[in-house]
């Protein structure tokens, strides 16, 4: 796969549209959007994808058995062998970017189910059961929305015997997480089944404020229905899954951490490589690179400690930093406050730095009790920045502004509408690549020293440390997975170079253990967008601006790498024009 994935991406023709004039379509367009067209609405019906134009709530959850899994691999098999008969270079401007897109995707949809992904459904950050938390999550606006939730609890005993299977199989195979990054990932599953009453359960939320639209007697009737739907079907699917995952799977589940320890786990750990990164990088290349630039950042937190005018070493001042209370919020609330207030700081800035600004906007709400003491600090995305309020000692106010950045706006909560909101482009074009997504946040971290959102040093040194923490993931993420790094040796590097918590570091390295891979999307998409922006910079000299440059990077979407690199070319050789003048 990752030959043919680089051979689409790289190959002549594909992503070269700076040089190339704009062309009309083609028949190779013709066929391409067939291939795509069909696959998408097949995709639909698999329920694996939603129409561009649905709002409202399935009635069905989708087929996850194992004969299903493998139906879809031949299905997404067969895409690639008619991607393949079509040459890049035949199709129009537009399309080679969409056909990049698109080929890595089905790719990695395909690896994902030639590997069997699917027989692990849990890793120490989410889980299938914590997934299906976030249907509570969007309003019900009718009584068929209110219906259709409904029919989605109903399927919840089918949903559960299915993903248990696959996970049985996993266990037979030795492809589970690592058993240490389990503990304690049962409590999701234990607040529903052991909850006193249906409406003690996460999954009544949408009936405790319905709209007024909805006459008040069918209102009563959907509460009685849907208590019934918790009670008879849902609480009792989560009882036999938290029975399972404590009797059978967690006892059970494999010892070894490393990715390549699995069956084909060579193969299979580069192949989360090309998936989250999107580029042909090895294992020990990516290494090297997290050393190198460790260095680089280590020499730069070193001046800015000096700038606090702190006398002692840099672990001495990492221990300060880690146990003085002057950097610590005393209380949930003081915490969601200062979030609140460094996200409405940007505000102040967008406009220096932005052309187009979403629509969408986002709330600032606590991640939920029972998933917090095993969830990162914070989390964004459309609508919301999940703020993590457990454990205030392990939630560093000087790395707040820096974490703000990233998930709220101009990072997650930001990109992810701005792309959202593009029109005319494939729904495919919506799907998250990682290493564009996670680049950017991790960039607009950065970017706040330009826009002087961090107020002192110690601000300062919290978003150097942050950047630390995602180049210690390059050296981390490949040490356990490729070079027979424990968990212990992990955690010691990461307390070494940066100023995360304890707490914070172990939650942390348990993830990456669990999730191969995905750790490695976000320093280098930083350095790709960077490289990009310098280049810009130095080719259109006072040209240069910085807000066409970046509604250019964000009107793209979330694309892989080597196509943004592209169209930053193409923005130079375009005088560094902004795209939605030129869409005007």
């Amino acid at each position: 796969m990752e030959k043919k994935l680089l051979a689409a991406l790289f190959a002549a023709g594909v992503l070269s549209a700076a040089t190339l004039p704009v062309h009309a379509a083609t028949d190779a367009d013709a066929r391409f959007k067939s291939i795509y067209t069909a696959e998408w609405k097949w995709r639909q019906s698999q329920r694996l994808a939603r129409s561009e134009d649905s709002t409202g709530v399935q009635p069905t959850l989708p087929h996850v058995d194992a004969r299903s899994q493998q139906e879809r691999l031949a299905y997404w098999t067969g895409v690639l062998k008619q991607l393949d008969a079509i040459r890049p270079a035949d199709l129009s401007e537009g399309e080679r970017v969409n056909y990049a897109v698109y080929r890595a995707q089905i790719a990695a949809l395909a690896e994902a189910l030639r590997f069997r992904e699917y027989e692990q459904p849990v890793n120490a950050d989410s889980s299938f059961w914590t997934n299906l938390a976030y249907m509570t999550r969007n309003p019900l606006k009718s009584a068929q929305e209110y219906r259709n939730y409904i029919s989605q609890l109903h399927e919840f005993p089918r949903y559960f015997g299915e993903e248990a299977a696959n996970m049985r199989a996993g266990l037979a195979r030795g492809f589970t997480p690592p058993k240490v990054t389990l503990a304690g990932r049962d409590a999701p599953l234990a607040t529903v089944a052991e909850a006193k009453t249906p409406q003690d359960t996460i999954f009544y939320a949408p009936f405790k404020a319905m709209p007024a639209s909805i006459p008040a007697a069918e209102q009563e009737q959907l509460r009685l229905d849907a208590a019934a739907a918790i009670r008879d079907d849902v609480q009792p699917a989560y009882r036999r899954m938290l029975a399972f995952m404590r009797e059978e799977y967690m006892p059970h589940a494999r010892t070894a951490l490393a990715a390549e320890s699995l069956p084909d786990g060579k193969a299979y750990y580069q192949s989360k490589i090309v998936e989250y990164t999107t580029t042909s990088l090895t294992a020990d290349q990516i290494h090297q690179i997290g050393l190198s630039e460790m260095a680089k950042i280590r020499a730069e937190m070193e001046q800015t400690i000096r700038a606090t005018g702190f006398k002692g070493d840099f672990a001495a001042f990492l221990s300060f930093l880690r146990t003085d209370p002057q950097f610590y919020a005393k209380t949930p609330e003081e915490l969601l406050m200062r979030a609140a207030w460094v996200a409405k700081k940007f505000d102040g800035k967008a406009e220096q730095y932005f052309g187009y600004l979403p629509r969408k906007r986002f709330a600032i709400v606590p991640v939920p009790p029972d998933q917090a003491p095993y969830y990162t600090a914070g989390r964004g995305g459309p609508g919301v920045y999940l703020v993590n309020t457990y454990n205030l000692p392990a939630r560093a106010l000087y790395s707040l502004p820096a974490l703000t950045l990233h998930e709220s706006a101009p990072g997650h909560a930001f990109q992810m509408p701005v792309a959202l909101e593009q029109k005319g482009l494939p729904p495919f074009r919506r799907a998250y690549i990682s290493a564009f997504g996670e680049g950017w946040a991790l960039y607009t971290e950065r970017l706040g020293v330009e826009m002087g959102i961090y107020e002192n040093a110690y601000e300062t040194f919290g978003m150097l440390s942050y950047q630390a923490w995602r180049a210690a993931r390059l050296v981390v993420d490949t040490g356990i997975h490729a070079k027979g790094w424990t968990r212990e040796q992990a955690q010691a590097y990461m307390h070494e170079n940066t100023a995360l918590a304890d707490h914070e570091i172990e939650t942390e390295v348990d993830r990456y253990i669990s999730w191969p891979g995905q750790a490695l999307s976000y320093y280098l998409g930083e350095m790709a967008i960077q490289k990009a922006r310098a280049k810009a910079e130095q080719a259109l000299g006072p040209k240069f601006d910085i807000r066409n440059f970046h509604d250019t990077v964000l009107q793209l979407g979330s694309v892989p790498l080597p196509v943004l690199e592209a169209r930053i070319d193409t923005f130079i050789a375009q005088g560094g024009k902004s795209p939605y003048t030129q869409q005007r």
